[in-house]
């Protein structure tokens, strides 16, 4: 019954596969394109390529464009061009030989609307205003468009940093159902040479072994196939899902440029938990975010505030009618003809709202709206804290399973050796033996699964402290240390 104990624990190994996100596709096909990332290119694609950040730069893109519009209202704030086209009217009993600057001394002189005395009439006027003092509303627009836009640049750096964790996360799942898929075809190896045993024992008339070894074996053959099998889909899913996450062509069959899965040299800071926790205070986009958001609504809650005082301002504008042929045009100081001339009109103005309640009650909203954001700021800082502390222990933990599950392997890799050399010389009891294997298949798919937790549990300290794009953009990603974690 050796060889039926020495198949069983080959099905933990492949069960232990199980769970993960996939395996090398073995299916037979045409070629196709292969692309080849490292980490950091595969998170720097994801972030080039990637809709979900675009759509947050293109709000951006808008809070510039509202920003660029509220600083250029600063000067001139309304300067338009209007023009009006239509007809005028001719004279009729214009006396013989009057002049025409005296045609409007003629009570008698009158419009002709007839259709044969209608002539083209164009207006073309210019208004300029340019506020003076608003008491703030000015200013305080242009601020809060200002502090909109590091509102949307904080939104934006949020995105990347969850598509670069998420990035990550993945490429470490295709290493390691990488890694499980070799321990499975190990697995398979066992499984076949362990059948081929039993049966040639068989045929000798071995005593050792019976019937109920070889069914044992067939039986976790299968399971081992079914595994196998699921293995394999499971991993073409994770290449997908890391192909789609580039945004790769379809077709395209994209590879990760490690061979091994190997932990990240990550090496923790002197001053552990705080140290991180300021890190993430200081580069977290939530709190930049909160920030801005709080200066913005203190901007606008100056913008309704002044509408308690009056706004001065100047406006200037010129006009110039024409009518063709012309219309006789009075010199007169105090004449003018609506369809004939220039006109021009420069003033100091001065605007005042009447209705206190409505602005009273804008104000209070305002103020209310800052209220709010001020909260938000408080939670945001708190969240932050939170985040950053459970990715740190989620760390600190894995660093201890990972340390942990490699002692393992080396430990349970000397006791199989040592089994393996006692039972060459005869000196090994076969259940050792048995367990040895066991002990070293659950071992190495243990140490593999501990790896990549590991590695992504840094990644979510990264991204928990807002340095994981920062990183990955200044190819620092791998090589870290001690004092700049």
């Amino acid at each position: 019954m050796v060889f039926g104990r020495l198949l069983l624990c080959t099905s933990l190994l492949v069960a232990l596969a199980g769970p993960v996100d996939a395996q090398p596709d073995r299916r037979v096909g045409a070629v196709p394109d292969t692309v080849r990332v490292t980490l950091t290119e595969a998170i720097t694609k994801a972030l080039e390529a990637s809709p979900e950040v675009d759509q947050r730069r293109a709000q951006r893109r808008f809070a510039t464009a509202r920003r660029d519009r509220a600083e250029a209202s600063r000067f001139l704030t309304n300067l338009s061009l209007n023009t009006a086209s239509s007809f005028a009217p001719g004279l009729s009993n214009v006396p013989p030989g009057t002049p025409d600057d005296e045609l409007y001394l003629n009570p008698n002189v009158e419009n002709d609307w007839s259709l044969g005395a209608l002539r083209p009439f164009s207006r073309v006027e210019i208004v300029a205003r340019q506020p003076l003092f608003t008491w703030g509303e000015l200013s305080g627009s242009i601020e809060a468009a200002r502090h909109g836009v590091d509102v949307e640049e904080a939104r934006v750096d949020q995105k990347a940093l969850e598509v670069a964790a998420r990035t990550g996360e993945i490429y470490y799942n295709v290493l390691l159902t990488q890694a499980l898929n070799r321990l499975a075809d190990r697995t398979t190896q066992v499984v076949d040479r362990a059948k081929k045993e039993i049966n040639r024992l068989l045929d000798e008339g071995n005593e050792d072994v019976d019937q109920a070894d070889l069914f044992q074996t067939r039986l976790t053959e299968e399971e081992v196939k079914r595994r196998v099998v699921e293995v394999e889909q499971r991993q073409a899913t994770a290449r997908s899902a890391l192909r789609r996450q580039l945004f790769l062509p379809e077709g395209t069959a994209v590879r990760v440029a490690e061979d091994e899965l190997q932990p990240l040299n990550f090496s923790m800071h002197p001053d552990s938990l705080d140290h991180y926790i300021q890190l993430g205070l200081r580069n977290r986009p939530e709190v930049e975010q909160a920030r801005a958001g709080v200066k913005a609504r203190e901007a606008l809650v100056d913008v309704e505030q002044s509408n308690y005082y009056p706004k001065i301002g100047v406006q200037a504008s010129l006009s110039q009618s024409i009518t063709l042929p012309e219309r006789p045009n009075p010199d007169n100081a105090f004449v003018g003809d609506s369809f004939m001339g220039t006109g021009t009109q420069t003033g100091i103005g001065i605007q005042q709202n009447l209705n206190f309640g409505q602005t009273k009650a804008k104000v209070e909203q305002a103020k209310a709206e800052l209220e709010e954001v001020e909260h938000q700021q408080t939670a945001a800082r708190q969240l932050v804290q939170f985040e950053v502390e459970e990715a740190f222990r989620n760390l600190v933990v894995a660093k201890t399973a990972f340390e942990s599950r490699d002692r393992s392997t080396t430990i349970s890799g000397e006791w199989l050796r040592t089994e393996q050399i006692n039972f060459d010389l005869g000196l090994a009891d076969t259940e050792n033996l048995v367990k040895a294997v066991r002990a070293d298949l659950e071992a190495r798919a243990r140490y593999n699964e501990a790896v990549k937790q590991y590695n992504v549990a840094v990644l979510k300290l990264l991204r928990a402290t807002g340095t994981l794009t920062d990183r990955v953009q200044n190819g620092t990603l791998i090589d870290e240390t001690q004092t700049q974690n």
